[in-house]
């Protein structure tokens, strides 16, 4: 008997032997159905009040029975109660429909993939600065160990969709192939990046090899910790040994400690996107404080205006170069698709662009006459004025003349790409399936200077 039944089986004894109680002093003592009933109840719960009225020779019989029989109803519903309570609490099912509606309501956050040593790391890490993440593990210890820790966590394989997809990885803002093997992780990636096209992935490797395989499959970086490890300490061996040496061939010093850094026009950081923010400080931005209000672990799309102080982690510039000084090439994006404009930022941002993305065609000009970008790329569809305007608009003010224009379209038809000519575009992109041809494309023509019709 399961212990719901019991339950009612449980209720079912305690109600009958009530109303037998209560009958029994209506027929034999005459009491009043009330003071019949609350007899019964001080009878059979044993509270050890005094008798509403004086009992005969049969009530005090039937009194016996009734506390006898009442009591042991009690006994038995208060234990099926409790197994019950014993049963759900210890239930794993119920453990992880509740754990399941806990990464149901989470948003932008991350998905570890393995809770090895390093993506045990990474979650207490996680944990420690307030960033909501789930760990993927099979491991049963590693499962138990999360969840004395009360972290959000999930069993289940890290490269099947069925479990990305349980983790939340449509609304998460980046994942970590943190596996045991390469394969693992290169698998991990290939299935995380089909279900988020735009997700930002990091992914470890133990072998150098696989490091190209793994960025090809669609990883935005790739780590080795033992590597890692091995220049951490060499770094502090010659930091020990070589100080002097290292400060007299170095413009600049080497350093973990996070230091701020202000947006301002001495270090041409201002209309950049975070992610070529950090490639210009060869360092990684974890914070930045706007208007007085502080941002922990900003999303790498975010344009950083004049005014703006980050917190870095990595090299603090003394003195800059004239590679380190080189600002990359600035595009502005102008598509309504959200998907799209994530994915192609990502793109670009990889390539090497400073990219920055407009939702609208009146929104995408005004943009680029601020801006004054090297390229643009402009969707033909747009909601409130076509791509052939767009480019028509930019072509008649003066600046309009030395930026490239790129119209982006679903129509491959040979009229369209004459009317794109005419509007001013320098080149008709046709979309694809491959998103990397259309970045090709806009590199080679950037460095070109020719049209690619």
């Amino acid at each position: 008997m399961d212990s719901r039944r019991r339950i009612w089986v449980a209720l079912a004894v305690t109600l009958f032997f009530l109303g037998v109680g209560t009958v029994g002093y209506v027929k034999i003592e005459h009491f009043p159905p009330l003071d019949a009933f609350y007899m019964t109840v001080i009878t059979i719960s044993t509270v050890g009040f005094g008798e509403v009225h004086p009992l005969s020779e049969a009530g005090r019989v039937f009194t016996i029975f009734l506390i006898l029989f009442g009591v042991g109803s009690l006994a038995f519903a208060a234990h099926a109660f409790t197994e019950s309570m014993i049963e759900r609490a210890s239930n794993p099912n119920l453990r992880k429909k509740a754990m399941e509606k806990k990464i149901q309501k989470l948003d932008g956050h991350y998905i570890i993939c393995g809770h090895g040593r390093v993506g045990a790391a990474s979650a207490d890490r996680f944990h420690s600065i307030g960033v909501d993440f789930v760990v993927i593990d099979r491991s049963e210890e590693h499962l138990r160990i999360l969840a004395e820790q009360g972290y959000n966590y999930l069993a289940g394989d890290a490269t099947r969709e069925e479990t990305l997809i349980e983790a939340g990885i449509k609304r998460a803002g980046a994942l970590l192939a943190l596996l045991d093997s390469d394969p693992d992780n290169l698998c991990a990636v290939l299935t995380a990046r089909e279900l988020n096209p735009t997700l930002h992935i990091v992914a470890r490797t133990e072998v150098a090899s696989s490091e190209s395989r793994i960025l090809r499959a669609g990883a935005d970086s790739v780590i080795s910790p033992y590597a890692s490890a091995g220049r951490r300490v060499a770094d502090r061996i010659l930091m020990k040994t070589m100080e002097d040496k290292i400060r007299d061939s170095r413009e600049s010093v080497i350093g973990n400690v996070p230091h701020w850094i202000m947006v301002n026009e001495k270090s041409g950081l201002a209309s950049h996107a975070l992610e070529t923010a950090n490639q210009i400080l060869s360092g990684t931005i974890v914070g930045m404080r706007r208007e007085g209000r502080d941002i922990l672990m900003p999303t790498l799309d975010v344009r950083l205006q004049m005014g703006d102080e980050l917190l870095v982690c990595g090299e603090h510039p003394v003195v800059m170069t004239e590679a380190r000084t080189q600002q990359p090439k600035k595009i502005v994006l102008i598509d309504d698709n959200p998907v799209i404009r994530r994915l192609y930022t990502r793109l670009f941002q990889k390539a090497g662009f400073n990219i920055i993305t407009a939702v609208n065609g009146r929104e995408g000009y005004e943009l680029i006459l601020e801006e004054k970008p090297d390229a643009a790329v402009v969707d033909l569809m747009l909601p409130d004025i076509s791509g052939f305007d767009v480019c028509r608009q930019i072509r008649e003010q003066d600046i309009g003349k030395d930026i490239k224009l790129f119209l982006f379209t679903a129509d491959n038809h040979d009229e369209t790409r004459k009317k794109a000519l005419e509007s001013g575009a320098d080149t008709v992109v046709v979309k694809s399936p491959d998103a990397q041809e259309i970045i090709g494309i806009v590199k080679s023509h950037l460095q070109s200077g020719r049209p690619i019709l």
